[in-house]
């Protein structure tokens, strides 16, 4: 009877696998179908040069340039201010805090998890508000807000993940250089950490996921339609899910559709990056530590 139910179990395993593959497959296919004619660098830099673009000696009136320049700069910021905080904050979790204090912090980062975008876009708004009224008259919607609320978006799948993969690091391990004479802390940091650093980089991957794909919290701080390359991080800024999203609202004609499943494209093409970028560091500091 057991027999029977691990072959049923195994063969519904196999078959949810392959629904999602070909859920995958189907999309990009589709993608690519409807997109691939118009990638161009037509469609990225419009009529200007693309050296001028790429120099920043020539405005890009007509492309998609700014849109990608901006999606890559609001990831790196958000993910780059969340990631010491997510994993300072999953280390103590992991290695140092009570159990009930554990548990407590816990199940806030999960609520944080659960949150709407939207949400966390209305409180960026609101934080940007306040600011504005008492601290800081210049203060308004731009990069710089919206990289803080992405970034909180992200924090809690960079502290669990962190929380995690530390505490999965095995007891032999862990004790191996406590028994060599190595204080907690330098056991921490030359035994457990270089050890979970892998894991914890499939946390970040999965961040800049989170964070390039967003479009309401971006929507809410500071994000227009037209903004150009921004010059600070006070500046609006263009970024590719809200074009995307404005362009499908409110499209004229086929050339504008065609532009949309091309700008889909180059977010896929723009996570993709990413996510090869942080596997290829993943493998480094596996082959490094000698961990998988």
């Amino acid at each position: 009877m057991s027999g029977w139910r691990e072959r049923v179990a195994a063969a519904l395993a196999w078959f949810c696998g392959w629904l999602v593959l070909a859920a995958v497959l189907v999309l990009l296919g589709f993608l690519l179908y409807r997109g691939w004619g118009s990638l161009s660098l037509r469609l990225i830099f419009g009529q200007t040069d693309p050296w001028a673009a790429l120099t920043l000696s020539q405005r890009v009136l007509e492309g998609l340039f700014p849109a990608l320049a901006g999606t890559v700069l609001v990831v790196l910021l958000s993910v780059g201010w969340a990631l010491p905080v997510g994993i300072a904050a999953g280390i103590y979790l992991a290695e140092f805090a009570g159990r009930r204090f554990k548990a407590l912090i816990g199940l806030c980062f999960d609520l944080l998890a659960a949150i709407p975008s939207i949400v966390i876009g209305l409180f960026g708004l609101t934080v940007t508000i306040f600011l504005h009224r008492i601290f800081w008259p210049s203060l308004g919607p731009c990069l710089l807000v919206s990289a803080f609320a992405l970034g909180i978006l992200v924090l809690p799948y960079l502290v669990r993940t962190t929380q995690l993969a530390l505490e999965g690091c095995p007891l032999l391990l862990r004790q191996t250089g406590l028994t060599l004479g190595a204080s907690g802390l330098q056991n921490l940091w030359q035994v457990v950490l270089p050890q979970s650093l892998p894991r914890i980089l499939g946390g970040v991957i999965l961040s800049l996921g989170r964070a390039a794909e967003d479009t309401a919290v971006i929507m809410l701080t500071g994000v227009v339609a037209t903004a150009g390359l921004p010059e600070s991080l006070l500046d609006r800024f263009e970024a590719l899910p809200f074009y995307i999203y404005y362009l499908s609202a409110q499209y004229s004609g086929p050339e504008e559709l065609r532009s949309i499943f091309g700008a889909a494209l180059l977010l896929l093409l723009i996570c993709s990056f990413l996510f090869v970028a942080a596997h290829l560091c993943r493998r480094l500091l596996a082959r490094r530590w000698g961990v998988g």
